[in-house]
């Protein structure tokens, strides 16, 4: 293959642990299909759901669901939206966010909060920075409890996102919405710390609101912040407060959004979004300039962009590391995939005329001009066409990829597949002596006998697919599948004494253990561990920093292996910190207060390393680049398998 045409824009990033495959964001557009009411809150439809999905077929690297509000009391704009305070939401929210995610792509929630503009259509009481009047409706003050309040209420709302299986939050800074009405130092003449002249006053709450989620959902967790780098009018603030306002947030949060001004002042509304009486990539210089000042936030560029050439040119001058579009995604959901593989001219450009928001304002769906299928993505969903033959490379014969191999030659290509060990399986392979995992291992062998029994599919085994490799089969297609590897505790005093082993060591080789076994780490691979060697007959006892077991998201399971632990007295310490492994077992920490965990032999299960940085370097290895299951983030074979079939159904269809 050639080298790529735009390789900044296909340049994977790793941010807070969290895999992006390009710098391209499909970003936020606030789809209106929904069902339910305002007494029970709404819920995504599967129109809605579809229409994100296409989005992320498409190739775009993020795709941002809108419109979530976080406070179904004070924070809503209008009478149709997602409540993240709502609990029954949370099973449509999945569906979107696993429609999303089996692409490959990081789901971002975009967390909003209208201010005083908050139930205007209902005649509801609105909340600013100051007591005011607005169309004839009287606005209160936040009060410190208020805005107490709105902190938790964003932080549980990105924790709501996260267990929905979203990948990260975008809050939403600009446009008029409520932490930009603190912003604005017109409005926000409050004289506490949460207001007045002094940016970092009026910059707090969002400030506080990042923090918070932070505290909540952990480092590994991206937070975007999108702010208006300049608001555009008059009484608006200009670049050089959007500038300060970066700068407030420059580590608080992992990327800046600049976008421009403000959707309740009519004058610039098509500035926000631009007209096509604009120039190209309008806004991006906001970013350009906020690119300038921040040094630890990656900044996103987004307004018109739609020239490859110029978004190109904003990466590689580092005016902005990532860009986002609307728009001409819904014009042409594929362009991602179409300007990766060369295919410019076949690419659909919007033409900014703003029919598409016209639309979903009226009719809830988004309708394009000169795409017919937008707002029809559930009805072609299930259309596909013959897949146009293709030549499918796919690095790792685990899980995810044997599966990917199967569903291609099905689809009619030609596979090839790699694998770096002598046979078939992955990691899993390790398991394969369990007895309670019998059925996983026929599963395994049946997807084997299914490759060796497929002439379209050609195995490599003992086989390290390096870029030089990849290039040298010239596919038209690669899915990496690579997998990742056990982390090894290098922090712990004492890992690397002849008494600890890894947990895959001890699944292969369970003689090795001794007669008492310490495992470190409380998820499924080290609490199925347990189970396995308790039923050998030695004593277990785990530990597990954090204070409860992790199931994997497999409530229901998590049932099964308490009831296991209990039948084989397994000793279960939570809230406990292993500060070194000696020769007599553990010395941990629990309570403030030292222990002394006496055992044969330790073994370690504290999580998985997915092998990012080698999915990676594959990346421009062939036309069409996918990386699926454990090498993104490790989660379960039911993400690697549904990733794998996804994207292995969609290679050669749907435009791509």
């Amino acid at each position: 293959m050639s080298e790529l045409k735009y390789p900044k824009l296909f340049e994977p990033i790793t941010i807070a642990g969290t895999y992006f495959k390009n710098r391209l964001i499909a970003s936020a557009t606030g789809h209106l299909g929904l069902h339910g009411s305002m007494e029970t809150g709404y819920y995504h439809t599967a129109e809605t759901v579809a229409y994100y999905e296409r989005l992320a077929a498409g190739g775009a690297g993020v795709v941002t669901v809108g419109s979530c509000y976080v406070d179904k009391e004070h924070s809503d704009f209008g009478n149709y939206h997602v409540y993240m305070d709502n609990p029954f939401a949370l099973h449509g929210l999945y569906e979107l966010a696993t429609a999303i995610t089996r692409y490959g792509c990081v789901a971002s929630a975009e967390l909003i909060h209208a201010g005083l503009y908050a139930n205007r259509s209902r005649g509801g009481t609105g909340y600013g920075p100051v007591a005011m009047n607005v169309d004839g409706r009287s606005i209160e003050a936040m009060s410190e409890e208020m805005i107490r309040r709105t902190i938790r209420k964003f932080a549980d709302a990105a924790a709501f996102a996260k267990k929905a299986g979203f990948g990260m939050v975008t809050l939403h800074a600009g446009h008029g919405w409520l932490f930009s009405q603190f912003m604005n130092p017109m409005l926000n003449t409050r004289g506490d710390k949460w207001g007045g002249p002094q940016i970092e006053n009026r910059a707090r709450l969002t400030v506080d609101v990042c923090d918070a989620i932070r505290a909540e959902v952990g480092r590994n967790f991206p937070i975007e912040v999108r702010i208006s780098g300049s608001e555009c009018y008059e009484g608006g603030y200009g670049i050089e407060e959007g500038i300060d306002f970066a700068r407030q947030l420059d580590g608080h949060c992992d990327l800046i959004h600049v976008s421009a001004g403000s959707h309740e002042v009519d004058s610039v509304f098509t500035v926000t979004h631009p007209s096509m009486f604009l120039d190209e990539g309008c806004n991006g210089t906001f970013a350009a300039k906020i690119s300038e000042a921040v040094t630890k936030s990656k900044v996103v560029a987004v307004g018109a962009f739609s020239e490859p050439s110029l978004m190109e040119s904003y990466l590689e001058t580092g005016k902005a590391d990532f860009i986002a579009m609307a728009r001409q995604l819904i014009a042409d959901p594929d362009y991602p995939n179409k300007i990766r593989s060369g295919r410019e001219s076949d690419v659909t450009k919007c033409m900014r005329c703003l029919s598409c928001f016209s639309s979903v304002q009226n009719y809830g769906k988004f309708h394009c001009a000169i795409n017919p299928k937008a707002g029809r993505e559930y009805e072609n969903k299930f259309s596909y066409p013959p897949a146009a033959k293709k030549k499918v490379l796919i690095a790792g014969g685990g899980i995810g990829g044997m599966q990917a191999a199967i569903t291609c030659a099905e689809r009619g290509h030609s596979v090839i597949l790699c694998e770096k060990s002598d046979r078939l399986g992955g990691a899993l392979r390790c398991e394969e002596k369990v007895p309670f995992k019998r059925n996983l291992d026929r599963y395994i062998n049946e997807q084997r006998k299914k490759i060796e029994n497929n002439s379209s599919i050609e195995v490599y085994l003992n086989c390290t697919v390096t870029p030089e490799l990849a290039k040298s089969f010239h596919a038209d297609v690669l899915i990496a599948a690579l997998g990742a590897r056990p982390v090894v505790p290098t922090f712990l005093k004492g890992y690397d004494k002849n008494n600890v082993m890894a947990a895959e060591e001890a699944y292969i080789h369970p003689e090795k253990t001794g007669g008492s076994v310490i495992i470190l780490g409380g998820g499924l691979v080290g609490v199925e561990l347990g189970i396995y060697l308790a039923g050998m007959g030695k004593r277990i006892s785990v530990i597990e920093l954090l204070p409860q077991l992790n199931d994997g998201g497999n409530h229901l399971h998590a049932k099964a292996l308490r009831n296991e632990i209990e039948a084989h007295g397994i000793g279960i310490h939570l809230s406990t910190k292993a500060l070194e492994i000696n020769d007599r077992g553990v010395l941990a920490e629990k309570n403030g207060a030292q222990i002394q965990f006496e055992a044969d032999t330790v073994i370690y299960a504290v999580g998985q390393r997915p092998l990012q940085a080698e999915a990676a370097a594959l990346h421009d290895a062939a036309p069409e680049y996918y990386a699926l299951g454990d090498c993104i983030a490790p989660k379960n074979i039911t993400n690697a398998t549904s990733s794998a079939y996804t994207i292995a159904r969609a290679v050669g269809s749907c435009g791509l």
